[in-house]
């Protein structure tokens, strides 16, 4: 059974400008449930040519999980949107450093929507004095990690919450220092 398109989507998609970039927003609480239903298109749709289909079934079942409440509340989570319909997202945990998702809806990918929400979230860490982003990427969405300067420290089997081992690789990006400058000295890790 195929997913359909919200309608306001159907018609972003058919009469969107190619050049013009969607708006960016804080996530609120309202937006859970939409941000949960463009992640499990997005996973069905871009997951496919890296793992088994029923590892992407399982994965793509869970729920929610309680923590990302908790990341939107805290103010780490950006929506894109244009027409009032929500094209992507992503969440920065803003205690440690981690991106915890950015996942953008499969007709709007390769739009650059993805890349703008994760310098947002970059200009966030940067404010907040953060000076290293971390995460667990998709096989699938390596290559997009890397040319947005984060470097593969290792492959690793990422234990999902459904039960699940996926395949991913650990990623990081070293950040300037706080909101005024690069980084002064200092040792690498």
């Amino acid at each position: 059974m195929s997913a359909r398109l919200p309608d306001r989507l159907s018609w972003a998609l058919l009469h969107r400008d190619p050049t013009a970039m969607p708006n960016q927003r804080p996530a609120t609480q309202a937006d859970l449930d939409t941000m949960w239903a463009l992640r499990t298109r997005a996973v069905r749709a871009s997951c496919a040519s890296h793992y088994p289909a029923a590892v992407i079934d399982t994965w793509c079942a869970s729920p929610a999980p309680d923590s990302l409440l908790g990341l939107v509340n805290a103010g780490g989570a950006l929506v894109a949107q244009e027409d009032s319909c929500m094209l992507g997202y992503a969440i920065l945990d803003l205690d440690s450093g981690e991106v915890d998702a950015v996942f953008v809806d499969p007709g709007w990918q390769g739009s650059g929507i993805a890349l703008r929400l994760l310098t947002a979230l970059e200009a966030m860490a940067i404010e907040r004095g953060i000076e290293r982003l971390f995460l667990s990427a998709s096989l699938n969405a390596v290559p997009f990690y890397q040319r947005a300067g984060f470097s593969a420290l290792r492959e690793e089997i990422y234990p999902h919450r459904s039960g699940v081992e996926l395949r991913s690789v650990f990623m990081e990006k070293r950040l300037p220092c706080g909101p005024h400058g690069p980084e002064q000295g200092g040792s690498e890790d």
